[in-house]
């Protein structure tokens, strides 16, 4: 008689099912990644923009004393557009500006993130600096 090795239909059958449950377990958590992500890019282009406006306050109390200013704008972009490689935004601020085709632009100083999904409005001021969004978090 020979030696047979090998797996039967049973103990296969019950693999497949193991990993069929283990993946669909963790489907819902790789759907939510784009999600993050989205969130996660928005947040970053915020952060940037804010930390822009910051240190060109700061160089401007560095060069013009006391009490320095805001910039005027965060960007040479003209009035409604999409931000773009020919038109970033926040050019002012962040270096190279933002091209990214989520951000738009439709006024002096109000600008619109769209991710497909959601969309928040922030505003600058110039005159203390926020760069807010009554919408986003």
């Amino acid at each position: 008689m020979r030696d047979r090795r090998g797996f039967t239909l049973i103990e296969l059958v019950l693999v497949i099912t193991i990993l069929g449950i283990l993946a669909v377990s963790a489907l819902p958590n790789f759907i939510n990644v784009a999600t993050q992500s989205e969130q996660a890019s928005r947040d970053g282009v915020v952060g940037a923009v804010r930390a822009g406006i910051a240190l060109s306050r700061a160089n401007d109390l560095v060069t013009n004393g006391p009490p320095g200013i805001y910039p005027a704008t965060l960007d040479g972009v003209a009035n409604a557009t999409t931000c773009s490689a020919a038109a970033p935004c926040f050019g002012t601020v962040v270096t190279n500006g933002i091209a990214d085709g989520s951000w738009s632009k439709t006024n002096g100083t109000t600008y619109v993130f769209d991710d497909g999904s959601n969309t928040f409005t922030y505003t600058y001021s110039t005159n203390n600096g926020t760069f807010t969004s009554p919408t986003a978090p």
